[in-house]
């Protein structure tokens, strides 16, 4: 179905050869509940097991969240964690360990939880390597931004992450600092 709507499904493909030929699309979650959309993710690989972290929404794009998956290699199917990130946050690129010993996830808070023509950035902080129980921390953006879709990326170094996002409003990334591993942020600015 189209874009952001209830049709949507979490999949993937599985490629046996480094990438030459390619596995049909298998499902990670189609939504079993009433009105559920599960969308695209991201993944990390982890002790030997790979998680999965999605996007989801009921309706259209209402109660936006992230949504945990774990892979049983042995078997091939994905075990379902649930909710584990509301708030309107959708994980946009892989967990980054940090050097304190969680992981932090860079997103967007989208729906309900953004204010009018602004979607700002977000991260998700683990508790270690607990890959059920995240914070979500909102990146404020400056108050001469008028529109924003936050997509976010960051870079870590040490208890320093420069969060990337994307604007919206013009032809510049909006960039944000933590200094105390992803706690407390400047606000989200035009970059040079």
């Amino acid at each position: 179905g189209d874009e952001n709507t209830v049709t949507e499904e979490a999949q993937y493909c599985v490629s046996g050869d480094g990438g030459r030929a390619w596995s049909g699309l298998r499902v990670i979650d189609a939504g079993d509940d009433e009105n559920l959309a599960v969308s695209h993710g991201v993944f990390l690989s982890h002790q030997g097991r790979l998680w999965a972290f999605h996007g989801a929404y009921y309706g259209r794009m209402d109660r936006i969240h992230t949504r945990a998956y774990s892979l049983n290699e042995g078997t091939g199917e994905w075990a379902k964690h649930g909710v584990v990130i509301e708030n309107g946050f959708w994980a946009l690129n892989q967990p980054v360990r940090m050097s304190d010993g969680n992981w932090i996830m860079p997103g967007i808070s989208a729906g309900r939880y953004s204010e009018k023509n602004i979607a700002p950035a977000a991260v998700a902080i683990s508790h270690g390597d607990d890959f059920t129980k995240w914070d979500f921390i909102l990146i404020a953006a400056e108050k001469a931004i008028q529109k924003m879709w936050g997509e976010s990326s960051i870079f870590v170094d040490g208890a320093t992450i420069y969060n990337i996002a994307r604007y919206g409003g013009g032809a510049w990334a909006l960039v944000a600092v933590s200094r105390d591993y992803g706690r407390t942020w400047s606000s989200s600015q035009t970059s040079n």
